[in-house]
């Protein structure tokens, strides 16, 4: 499992766990992997999303020399990211791993019911929390490898309206310094990559927002929104033997957004939670439940 000098398809022959790869980064993040070489397993809790990224990188994997596999993997679940670990290193050993998942939604900060703050915290943490802990045994007991998470630059901007979701990929970020200070001995890498605005699943529809769009585009020095395979080269360098003496590093590709500010977004939140919670919070109350 050493890593050796760049060069083409230098991914070949590495065995590569990507979780979360269904769609969006992780699908763009596969497709680099598999152009380079990788053994990829391909994880999520859609089967047929995979397959159907599958389907698509047969033929670039087959050209490069590498292979696929799709698993079902829910990562909020310890016993299936632990099978899907144990699958991805075989008798082999595990060299990489991308991880995906989280999300969010809009809400003031005050308007949260006390169990759904930390749930959505939860949603960003766990996932990464249990790829990291099973992928890294893996890692260790094989003699190392890289582990690469996906953040966001809401872990580093104030960005209100989305608390829990700050909180939850601030604490991604500070998880994967504080694991790569405890793993480098045993040769294991651990970073994470924090995407600015980037088109996918769930953020489509404020690429169809002329007015959202401009507002973030305004607090960027590159103006055009990201798309998931500017996340994906991000991804593929730190699986790869280019970046084999970095790690403990959160890398932000955000086209300069983390040098301004995160845009005003109340109108939208508004439309999200409705007006009667904000109306309601701005009093010092809740809306009654109905």
């Amino acid at each position: 499992m050493s890593e050796t000098a760049s060069s083409e398809h230098s991914l070949r022959g590495k065995r590569v766990l990507v979780v979360g790869a269904g769609s969006g980064i992780g699908r763009a993040s596969a497709r680099l992997l598999a152009s380079d070489g990788a053994e990829l397993w391909l994880a999520g809790r859609n089967l047929d999303a995979l397959e159907a990224v599958a389907g698509e990188l047969e033929s670039v994997a087959g050209a490069a020399g590498g292979s696929l596999a799709c698993r079902v993997c829910d990562a909020m679940q310890p016993d299936q990211v632990r099978d899907a670990v144990a699958e991805a290193a075989g008798d082999e050993g595990l060299d990489a791993v991308v991880t995906i998942p989280g999300g969010g939604n809009y809400a003031p900060i005050l308007s949260y019911e006390d169990d759904r703050f930390g749930a959505e915290v939860d949603q960003n943490v766990r996932p990464q929390f249990l790829v990291l802990k099973y992928a890294g045994l893996s890692m260790v007991a094989g003699g190392g490898g890289s582990i690469v998470a996906i953040s966001s630059t809401a872990s580093i901007l104030s960005s209100p309206y989305l608390a829990a979701y700050c909180a939850g990929k601030a604490a991604v970020d500070q998880m994967v310094r504080v694991a790569a200070d405890e793993l480098g001995a045993r040769n294991v890498r651990v970073n994470s990559v924090r995407p600015g605005l980037t088109r996918t699943g769930a953020t489509g529809p404020m690429f169809e927002m002329a007015p959202v769009l401009d507002r973030f585009l305004t607090e960027q020095p590159l103006a055009r929104g990201g798309e998931p395979e500017d996340i994906g080269r991000a991804v593929r360098f730190l699986v790869g033997p280019e970046s084999s003496w970095v790690t403990g590093q959160c890398i932000t590709v955000d086209g300069g957004h983390t040098l301004r500010r995160f845009p005003d977004m109340e109108d939208l939140a508004r439309q999200v939670v409705g007006e009667e919670v904000f109306e309601a919070v701005q009093q010092g109350g809740l809306p009654a439940k109905g």
